[in-house]
């Protein structure tokens, strides 16, 4: 049933993330009234969607008293300065990963919602994929035991320059630990906590790139280390899940379907969306009851549409954001953490 009251909602742009991750969940879930987009150039959202309106400025959007939430899904060099602007002037704001271009922008919009008693998320929708949503089961679960050894890869096969010229400009924004780094270090944090130390390596490896492209970063625990990867030249991915316990290992490979799907066209909804292929099953080899166990496990489904479920409950309910404000600083402190131990080639404590 439609609520009475849905959370009006804006876009701040109509591309690849606007179209493909938000815009279609926005529409499926029924809490959520999406009711306008800043188009600055092309007006192409009334094509999909004909009753939001297209907004020629974010001062417009800004001006409309009756949107409660902005999603900040602009080029990460903007975030900072779209999401304190829609802050200041009442709106709650989901913002694109990576959070800001700095751990202290990130700190400073906390505290703005703060004053201005205003919610923050974060959108580290990776937390909602399958492969992920699958092994963080395993890992609770503890049939491995206690983790001694983990890996987790965000690799892409992308020779090429992008022709978005702006993506490959060396600005504070760009590179790979600020593309698809938040991913995984997230995702780690989710899984371990924030480590006490950390060691990185990163580098140019594409032809005529100025952007770093290619990451190695190593989570310091107590009885653990967590060995986080990225790269753009990387054609056969390696497992993308890798954990080693005490009592077994379990892989996995990244598999999610709903980028695929979303890109091809196809709408979300919650009775079939997000089932990987039986044959991307992840191995579990491990003792339990005494009993030595190898065997695929059942994939879960994926869905972002969850992570707007808890927006949601978090704007009509006051719960906590799916993913707060300080899931996005931690996120920005290890990447921030990365780039001084990959400067100084040493192992930097948090």
């Amino acid at each position: 049933m439609q609520p009475i009251n849905p959370i009006k909602t804006a876009l701040l742009s109509y591309g690849f993330s606007g179209k493909v991750f938000h815009a279609p969940f926005l529409r499926l879930h029924p809490g959520f009234a999406l009711v306008g987009c800043w188009e600055r150039s092309k007006k192409l959202i009334q094509q999909t969607y004909p009753l939001v309106k297209s907004y020629d400025s974010l001062e417009e959007i800004l001006a409309d008293k009756e949107i409660e939430l902005v999603i900040v899904n602009t080029p990460i060099d903007t975030h900072f300065e779209y999401a304190k602007i829609a802050l200041l002037a009442g709106k709650n704001i989901v913002v694109e990963k990576a959070f800001t271009t700095t751990a202290a922008e990130a700190k400073e919009l906390k505290a703005i919602a703060i004053n201005a008693h205003k919610k923050i998320a974060v959108f580290h929708n990776r937390r909602w994929d399958s492969d992920f949503k699958t092994v963080q089961k395993i890992i609770n679960e503890g049939s491995l035991g206690a983790i001694n050894e983990a890996e987790i890869h965000f690799d892409r096969y992308k020779p090429g320059l992008s022709s978005k010229r702006h993506k490959e400009a060396p600005t504070p924004g760009n590179g790979i630990l600020k593309d698809l780094g938040p991913h995984i270090i997230d995702q780690a944090l989710c899984l371990f906590g924030f480590p006490e130390k950390v060691f990185a390596d990163s580098r140019i490896t594409r032809d005529h790139s100025v952007i770093q492209d290619w990451f190695d970063i190593v989570l310091y625990y107590p009885t653990l280390r967590v060995r986080l990867k990225g790269g753009y030249l990387v054609r056969e991915a390696l497992p993308a899940y890798i954990f080693h316990g005490i009592n077994g290992s379990f892989i996995k490979s990244r598999a999610d379907v709903q980028e695929t799907n979303l890109t091809a066209g196809l709408m979300p909804n919650l009775t079939n969306w997000g089932a990987e292929p039986d044959s991307e099953k992840g191995l579990l080899h491990t003792v339990i009851n005494g009993q030595l166990i190898r065997k695929h496990v059942e994939t879960l489904p994926g869905n972002y549409y969850d992570f707007y479920e808890g927006v949601y409950e978090a704007l009509t309910y006051n719960k906590p954001m799916p993913v707060t404000a300080d899931d996005g600083i931690a996120v920005m402190q290890i990447i921030e953490a990365a780039m001084e131990s990959s400067k100084s080639g040493s192992v930097v404590t948090c």
